[in-house]
């Protein structure tokens, strides 16, 4: 299978899932940046866009199964899947994540004062947003899908993706915070569950946003 450069990387990570972890290695844009080619995003990073086409083809010769494509299954089946996979866990991670936080911020202080209340405080924003965005999907812009009016969803799905595009932000900066998620040689299990648990929320909301952008929304105003 030869993988085209000129395909917009969301519609690699949505036809071919596995290339979501090539993506993720790199740090490439695969959700609110989707629309834009590979070779595009390559050439801006200085990637061998060829590296990236080989290990994709990797992924997929390595896959002992196809990964489930959400493009192919009814809305209804998509939204399903983003509750259950992505809405309900987040209610239980968000909290355990702020608890953390602020347990590493008040106990290390001493160690990295400013860098550790960075940390909370665009956490924190993270987290009030990503409620408040998942009650919204939740209370109006899914019901107004399932009932057959997605096409008159053009204003609702401009603020989610909006909102989007505020969580990656600050997705990245905790990266840029976090030093890449690099655990400090002080950090205690506390301060490394949290980074654990940052990062691990970062690749969820890539493939969470990814679904909606790339597929549910883009279905949504078709109809």
């Amino acid at each position: 299978m030869t993988i085209p450069t000129t395909s917009t990387v969301g519609s690699l990570a949505t036809e071919h899932p596995q290339a979501t972890r090539v993506f993720s290695r790199y740090g490439i844009d695969f959700c609110c940046g989707g629309g834009r080619s590979l070779e595009e995003v390559c050439g801006e990073k200085g990637i061998d866009v060829g590296r990236i086409v080989q290990e994709i083809e990797r992924e997929l010769d390595a896959a002992e199964a196809p990964e489930q494509r959400w493009d192919t299954q009814p809305s209804d089946r998509l939204i399903e899947h983003i509750l259950s996979t992505y809405h309900r866990p987040l209610d239980e991670e968000l909290p355990r994540l702020e608890s953390m936080a602020s347990k590493v911020m008040e106990v290390h202080r001493d160690k990295d004062p400013e860098r550790l209340a960075a940390i909370r405080q665009v956490y924190l924003g993270l987290k009030a947003e990503l409620e408040s965005h998942m009650m919204k999907e939740e209370q109006i812009l899914f019901p107004m899908i399932l009932n057959g009016q997605g096409a008159m969803a053009g204003g609702p799905i401009s603020v989610m993706e909006h909102e989007h595009e505020s969580a990656g932000a600050a997705l990245r900066r905790l990266r840029e915070l976090t030093d890449n998620y690099s655990v400090p040689a002080e950090a205690c299990n506390t301060w490394r569950a949290l980074w654990q648990g940052l990062e691990a929320l970062e690749q969820s909301l890539h493939q969470h946003i990814h679904l909606e952008n790339n597929i549910l929304f883009p279905r949504a105003l078709q109809t």
